[in-house]
């Protein structure tokens, strides 16, 4: 009954799409392969990742860079590879860019976060500042996201790598979590702490995080994950919570349609503030502050994989009150609100395009 019930309220809030007539994609930057993330340089350039393991920029007349020389080794293998970079809110001070990646590692391979200072077209005193604990022989999972938070540290999301998934409940390792850190990859004093956490945990219970963004009003972490078959999640990310993974998800066993865990909610975990059953695949979001889409202010949007669309969250506070489904044809892997007000969308695939969506 509770499933039945869930996947009700899920459909009632599916809004018509025939607004997605308005909208045009206009091309941008095309033939990247497989890029992965999107981040917007203060001079009206932007860095491009590439999964395959390039880490290009994206000039304003819309050329794009070689790949930067300089990068540490990239392991691509699956859904690992060159993942999610960011540009630090203090570029025009300190040139820094942050990137994470499948680093090569004893046992297999381990989602790392490395830093590097952009002059121009050329990266210098590249250095890998994290690495996550232990590394796994896994082709999976590998997906992450950074965000810096207001007080200048940033989190980072990092998947359960597929097979560890229990892994995600065990707070001394850094499988299926949220870690915190300054520039320098530390962990800061005032994370969580708790007893038998490592230091550099933020929070844990999460699966495989692809999309992330802080709230412009409230400062909150906001995030998507994937879920297996159903189960995809938007949540809150606080500091110390446990979103609970694999024991709480509405996702079942692919191929058999078992279940997994309870579907909660049970005390102890933070329960989702929106599910889908069946998967949409959401991949990188970013709240609309912009007046370009009438109406769209202060919406969550989302891009989707399985879905091939751009899924659009209307909010009242943290609840979630309807939900619109724009079809794009494309697998959408990142998308990023630009200085200019408009949404960029990146495709996913070995032709994958940069789209600017204009009204």
């Amino acid at each position: 009954m509770k499933k039945l019930a869930l996947c009700a309220v899920l459909a009632a809030f599916v809004l018509p799409v025939s607004a997605a007539e308005a909208l045009r994609p206009v091309v941008v930057a095309r033939g990247l392969d497989n890029p992965w993330a999107l981040a917007f340089l203060p001079d009206g350039r932007a860095l491009v990742t590439e999964k395959v393991g390039r880490l290009r920029v994206l000039r304003s007349d819309g050329t794009l860079s070689a790949a930067l020389a300089g990068l540490p080794a990239v392991d691509v293998r699956g859904q690992c590879g060159l993942l999610d970079v960011a540009v630090d809110p203090e570029f025009e001070r300190n040139g820094l860019v942050f990137w994470t990646y499948a680093a090569p590692a004893d046992g297999g391979n381990a989602t790392a976060l490395a830093r590097g200072k952009l002059a121009g077209e050329r990266l210098t005193e590249v250095r890998t500042i994290f690495v996550q604990q232990p590394a796994v022989d896994s082709r999976a999972h590998c997906g992450s996201r950074i965000v810096f938070l207001r007080d200048g540290t940033l989190v980072v999301g990092l998947g359960d790598r597929f097979s560890r998934r229990d892994d995600a409940q065990q707070p001394g390792n850094h499988l299926g979590k949220f870690v915190r850190l300054d520039r320098e990859g530390r962990a800061p004093a005032d994370n969580p702490r708790r007893a038998g956490w490592a230091p550099e945990l933020w929070s844990l219970g999460h699966r495989n995080v692809q999309g992330a963004a802080l709230h412009p009003a409230t400062g909150e972490l906001w995030a998507s994950e994937h879920g297996p078959q159903g189960g995809d999640e938007v949540n809150v990310v606080e500091g110390g919570r446990n979103y609970g993974w694999p024991l709480l998800t509405y996702g079942r066993n692919y191929g058999l349609g078992t279940r997994i865990g309870e579907e909660g909610p049970k005390p102890g975990f933070e329960p989702p503030l929106k599910v889908w059953v069946p998967s949409i695949a959401p991949s990188g979001m970013a709240f609309v502050t912009s007046d370009r889409y009438p109406g769209w202010r202060g919406s969550l949007v989302l891009g989707a994989l399985r879905g091939e669309a751009l899924v659009r969250l209307t909010l009242d506070g943290r609840r979630v009150v309807d939900e619109q489904r724009l079809p794009m044809g494309q697998r959408i892997r990142d998308l990023r609100q630009g200085p200019d007000g408009w949404l960029y969308l990146l495709t996913d695939g070995q032709d994958g395009e940069l789209w600017r969506l204009e009204r």
